[in-house]
């Protein structure tokens, strides 16, 4: 390695990586500095420790902007799930290239990062409201990191610098459930209408909304009173396709209820008898609940129209409210945990109890008092040997 000076505070640092295999050349690579002859000394040797411990990055003119844009075309289109991408391109063209664009990629540092998080939540409107909340740039930073844990294997970066950055909280919200009452109220106020199925097995098995659009005859079992969870409907710019479970847990089999299997029974005699009044219009694609002609049930439009009925008979409740329903409804039945997880496809029981908190605080007022009443009972008798 050596160092040249070019100017006033300005050095160049040339480091050695040494020789072509093919041509025999030697391979360096040279880094400006600016400041102190010291200073330029101290980056040298951080330089050689790098290439010597093999976490050096070669210098590149790539920016952030350049790079973030490779790594949506050529990496996350091509592995992520239609409508994670999307998202992942929002966040990047709205939240992250305005700020950080233009910085090279090899000199994107922590101090960028937080930097953008705190920008971002400084943000207001003309009336000077928050535009994005703290959760909102938690998003920002978990795109961010992705993306640059990527630019870490293909060696752009010798470190992620999200990983020494503190985002933002996480809001704890809590979940919206409605009650046994109000499930009943809903289920009888649509009874008569193609909405009843569809709302009777999301609140009775805990689905997402793309694994209840996305479910087939071929994934249920009426004699067994089974369903298998193995696609999902996703709903993005270019229309919409069924896709792979969210991860590994989310592909299931849940049992079901039997009076669910009863009307699941009906329900598939009376799309027998639209599919023969449509003839060839109906579009056949072994959904459970398709659209009128059998066609993929747009999962926005089923939401909108979920909610418009929802609010029609009183009950506060989005249709997502409808598995944390399920979930809550389950524990507080007593349920053990481990089943209301493995129901959920959740990716473990942890993550359940965290989400469900509320409804797991009664089960310890319980346990409390179970044990105490066991305790409480021998107090005073006569102790007995164990066996």
């Amino acid at each position: 390695m050596s160092i040249r000076k070019r100017g006033k505070n300005s050095f160049e640092i040339d480091v050695y990586l040494g020789r072509d295999p093919v041509t025999g050349k030697r391979l360096r690579d040279t880094h400006a500095f600016t400041g102190t002859l010291k200073g330029a000394r101290a980056e040298q040797r951080r330089l050689l420790r790098e290439r010597d411990l093999g976490t050096y990055v070669s210098p590149s003119t790539l920016t952030v902007g350049e790079y973030l844009d490779q790594w949506l075309r050529d990496y996350a289109k091509p592995n992520v799930a239609g409508n994670t991408y999307e998202g992942y391109e929002r966040i990047i063209r709205l939240h992250v290239k305005p700020h950080l664009e233009r910085v090279p990629l090899s000199k994107l540092r922590p101090l960028h990062v937080q930097g953008l998080y705190g920008k971002l939540l400084a943000q207001t409107d003309e009336s000077g409201a928050q535009i994005l909340s703290a959760h909102s740039v938690l998003h920002v930073h978990r795109a961010l990191k992705q993306a640059l844990k990527q630019a870490v294997r293909w060696q752009l970066l010798a470190v992620n610098p999200c990983d020494a950055v503190d985002p933002p909280r996480r809001e704890h919200k809590e979940m919206q459930a409605i009650t046994e009452n109000e499930t009943a109220r809903l289920l009888e106020g649509l009874s008569g209408t193609r909405y009843r199925a569809p709302v009777l097995v999301a609140v009775t098995c805990g689905l997402r909304r793309g694994e209840l659009l996305g479910l087939r005859w071929q994934d249920v079992d009426l004699d067994g009173g089974k369903l298998s969870v193995r696609q999902a409907l996703e709903q993005t710019k270019a229309g919409i396709r069924a896709k792979q479970p969210k991860t590994a847990k989310s592909r299931r089999q849940l049992s079901v209820p039997a009076f669910v299997v009863a009307e699941l029974r009906q329900h598939r005699k009376e799309q027998n008898e639209r599919r023969l009044e449509q003839g060839n219009t109906w579009q056949d694609h072994d959904l459970v609940f398709p659209s009128p002609n059998g066609a993929p049930w747009s999962p926005s439009a089923f939401s909108r129209l979920f909610l418009h009925h929802a609010r029609r008979l009183g009950v506060s409740c989005r249709l997502h409210d409808l598995r944390h329903s399920h979930a809550t409804q389950l524990l507080h039945q007593g349920v053990h945990p481990k089943i209301v997880s493995e129901r959920l496809g959740h990716s473990t029981v942890g993550f359940t109890l965290d989400t469900y908190t509320h409804a797991v605080q009664g089960m310890d007022e319980d346990a409390a008092a179970l044990i105490g009443a066991a305790i409480e009972a021998h107090l005073g008798k006569p102790a007995a040997k164990d066996a």
